[in-house]
């Protein structure tokens, strides 16, 4: 029997995990901050644990075998809870993001504060001897929901937005979750870096379109310069994300998006696109 502890387990990614787990031949447990306001199948055992508080994490990690990271805590917080990890377990797959990924979208934003604290959590997974497997998804799909959703559930054809001819290739959560699934569950994939995008290049421009399409409205991107941009996304975002954005988008200008066939290599299945994504969440952009 795989026991298996998720860690992020309410969140965008850490929910398709849970999803796609199997039901049997697995003892899956979720480490929540607030068990008693959280509702998942009956067949995951809640469990109360924080990683800014690594005395709460010793009885979840209790019997594990592997654990599915995403770190959700400052990085002060990074050594005493990854020394209870490692202890536990003897496999982690962890969501880190793709710093190490040769490509001038990627490479624009770095140095950055998020890139930061996943290289020295990959250090110390590296040295503790658990079989270690990182996933590095490119731009996430759902964003759009958090950056335009808002305006276009309100009725804006129109959404303001920098570096609009900005290509990148947006993954679908739900496949950053089954590739999670197969390296937490199969062997062969200790000491796997995989960079994860999905299958076709979009601009942010066509994006935005592509959700009007599906929702059946006009849509478009109206663009605006990276200062103003900047004086937007403060009162939303901190300012090493909004700055760190900023940056990849420029960097990509100009430049074909990288596309990876990693997600159907690993699970067999071609990797979703960014239409199947907006139609899986038209209704979080209808007013």
């Amino acid at each position: 029997m795989n026991r298996i502890l998720i860690l992020g387990a309410t969140g965008n990614i850490g929910r398709q995990v849970l999803s796609q787990l199997p039901t049997s031949g697995v003892q899956v447990r979720a480490l929540v901050r607030n068990p008693q306001t959280v509702s998942l199948s009956p067949h995951i055992e809640l469990v109360y644990g924080d990683l800014n508080l690594p005395e709460t994490l010793d009885p979840c990690l209790d019997g594990v075998d592997a654990v599915f990271l995403v770190w959700t805590a400052p990085a002060t917080a990074i050594a005493p809870a990854l020394e209870r990890i490692t202890k536990h377990a003897r496999r982690i797959v962890f969501l880190s993001s793709p710093y190490k990924t040769a490509h001038p979208f990627f490479q624009a934003a770095q140095p950055n504060p998020v890139a930061a604290m996943h290289q020295e959590i990959e250090r110390m997974i590296e040295t503790s001897g658990l079989q270690w497997t990182f996933l590095r998804p490119g731009m996430f799909a759902v964003n759009a929901l958090f950056w335009w959703a808002q305006r276009i559930r309100a009725g804006s054809q129109v959404v303001r937005w920098p570096h609009i001819n900005a290509t990148t290739a947006p993954i679908h959560e739900r496949d950053i979750g089954a590739v999670a699934v197969h390296a937490l569950c199969e062997e062969g994939h200790a000491g796997a870096e995989y960079v994860l995008t999905g299958p076709q290049p979009l601009s942010q421009s066509q994006q935005i379109a592509t959700i009007g399409s599906v929702i059946g409205r006009s849509l478009r991107l109206e663009e605006i310069s990276p200062d103003e941009a900047r004086s937007e996304l403060l009162t939303v975002l901190p300012v090493s994300v909004v700055n760190m954005l900023l940056a990849a988008w420029n960097g990509a200008l100009g430049q074909p998006a990288l596309v990876t066939s990693t997600v159907e290599e690993i699970t067999g299945a071609r990797a979703r696109t960014f239409q199947e994504w907006a139609t899986d969440h038209a209704e979080e952009f209808r007013a």
